[in-house]
């Protein structure tokens, strides 16, 4: 059954519009009564042209060249040189859902109405995203503020029939992939091009859908502790409602009671209430399973502040200038500090929950800790390996997460002959979140397999259903280890299950859902 449409209005979009739209490919059609504001904003801009007024972007230069004057007959040629000598990006591709998400909020940005441009181009949008025609965006090359420039600047190329486009997976000229689609390149008028690449669309874009994936992640990072915890024969005594409460951080708690929902009624934790069978008293566990709520529940609290900028700016005009009544009126909406630093507190508490991770797989697999499992989680150790080296890969990946999480917007490099002197390097930092949000969905990955495998040692106890829902999951994928075997086939099986939310499907379909 198709979606059904998402309607743009420059007010309401959300998260999971945005998702509807990127991934599953929903059509979009844009509001009426937008449509009227739309046409109300270029009429002002209109009417400034005809009257010969200076206007930034529109009858003068951009940036350090302000000052130069462009004659209203010079208007769209303007609009078209900008976008061809911005389009100077560089790197890898962006992927199909992240530039359908940028297309997307560009065209919400418009449709709030004070932009100047003409209604249709936020058709000519609209009918792209349809269709899927797709410009081909390189992901580097935006320092953020004034904008994600580059990036838009390829959207807009696009758009005009230059450059690339993806169609279906294959990369062609632009002016091929619209011809195809039955749409003529899009001529621009005055201020149009101004208009299309002034804005955070390309970091925003990329951070919607970083959060969406992190807020998952983070449930299945709860699984994996919940399996560990039982696994290491661990306490459920240090998630009692009555000790979070005292400590009321709202994700925290969520955390402390999506744990009681997983290890409810695990007979791995009623065998060692009082003694475990080596003789240790399990009165206060390792931090990396006491503090479970804590830690992730930090993340949990870093990822809803996030979500609440990126609802803000996704609902915004951030190009410059802005049509306010029968004013134009230069600003600096499209500075994109404010995503930036959300995107920056991501990072490193995303990449907290990777090394959170990695320290509770390396208890599993030391026999000194892990009260009573073989070394590395295998019979016959010596003779086999076991899981040793996943940690390695684990670590690896810890250790290159603590590099990307350094704030970016921390430092600035002007531009613009020092016109555009502070910048805030929010693409750069969303590029980040992205590769660390993959290294950790891969160390959660590798936690899941060593919890299964100890699991299994601990029969013929019964985990709680939860727990035992998510070692079904890994092991629908992944077979308990006998004996030595090439081990990355199951590690990418399990990253696999992870990133299609099977674990987490599993174990709701036990206990309800989480948070």
């Amino acid at each position: 059954m198709a979606d059904k449409a998402v309607v743009v209005d420059g007010a309401t979009l959300t998260i999971e519009h945005v998702l509807r739209v990127a991934r599953r490919k929903a059509p979009v059609e844009v509001n009426p009564q937008a449509m009227e504001r739309v046409q109300r904003s270029r009429a002002v801009v209109e009417r400034l042209v005809k009257s010969g007024a200076t206007v930034y972007g529109v009858t003068t230069g951009f940036g350090e060249l302000a000052h130069k004057r462009v004659s209203p007959q010079q208007a769209a040629q303007l609009q078209r040189n900008l976008i061809l000598s911005t389009a100077a990006g560089t790197g890898p591709s962006l992927r199909e859902d992240e530039v359908r998400a940028m297309m997307l909020l560009r065209l919400n940005a418009l449709a709030k109405g004070v932009s100047g441009v003409r209604p249709e181009l936020l058709q000519h949008i609209a009918r792209m995203l349809d269709v899927q025609v797709h410009p081909d965006v390189p992901c580097q090359g935006s320092v953020g503020a004034s904008g994600d420039l580059a990036p838009l600047a390829h959207l807009a190329l696009g758009m005009m029939g230059e450059g690339e486009a993806w169609v279906k997976g294959k990369k062609v000229p632009a002016q091929q992939a619209l011809q195809k689609a039955g749409l003529p390149p899009f001529v621009l008028q005055a201020k149009e091009g101004l208009s299309l690449i002034n804005g955070t669309q390309a970091m925003t874009a990329l951070g919607v859908l970083a959060v969406h994936v992190a807020q998952r992640l983070l449930q299945d990072a709860q699984i994996a502790s919940a399996m560990s915890l039982e696994a290491l024969l661990g306490t459920d005594k240090q998630f009692d409602a009555r000790l979070h409460d005292a400590r009321p951080h709202a994700g925290q708690r969520a955390v402390a009671r999506n744990l009681r929902t997983l290890l409810e009624g695990s007979g791995v934790i009623a065998s060692h209430r009082t003694q475990h069978s080596d003789g240790h008293d399990p009165v206060q566990d390792p931090y990396t399973l006491r503090c479970i709520p804590q830690v992730l529940g930090a993340t949990l609290d870093v990822l809803k502040n996030a979500e609440e900028v990126l609802q803000v700016e996704m609902n915004s005009a951030t190009d410059n200038p802005l049509v306010l009544g029968d004013e134009v009126v230069s600003g600096g909406n499209f500075h994109g500090q404010p995503v930036a630093l959300a995107l920056a507190s991501m990072a490193p508490a995303l990449a907290a929950v990777g090394g959170f991770s990695e320290r509770r797989t390396a208890r599993l697999l030391d026999a000194k800790l892990s009260h009573g499992l073989p070394p590395f989680l295998v019979e016959e150790s010596g003779l086999n390996g076991g899981l040793m080296i996943p940690q390695y890969t684990a670590a690896a990946l810890v250790n290159e997460n603590k590099a990307l999480s350094w704030p970016l917007p921390a430092d600035s490099i002007p531009t613009s002959a020092n016109q555009e002197d502070h910048v805030s390097m929010g693409m750069g930092m969303a590029l980040h979140v992205q590769r660390i949000l993959d290294n950790v969905r891969t160390i959660v990955a590798i936690e899941l397999v060593c919890a299964a495998q100890a699991l299994e040692f601990r029969k013929p106890l019964r985990p709680a259903k939860g727990t035992q829902a998510g070692l079904d999951a890994v092991r629908a994928r992944v077979p308990r280890l006998e004996q030595d075997r090439y081990l990355k086939p199951d590690l990418d099986a399990a990253r696999e299950a992870v990133v299609k939310g099977e674990v987490l499907r599993a174990v709701e379909q036990a206990v309800g859902e989480l948070w």
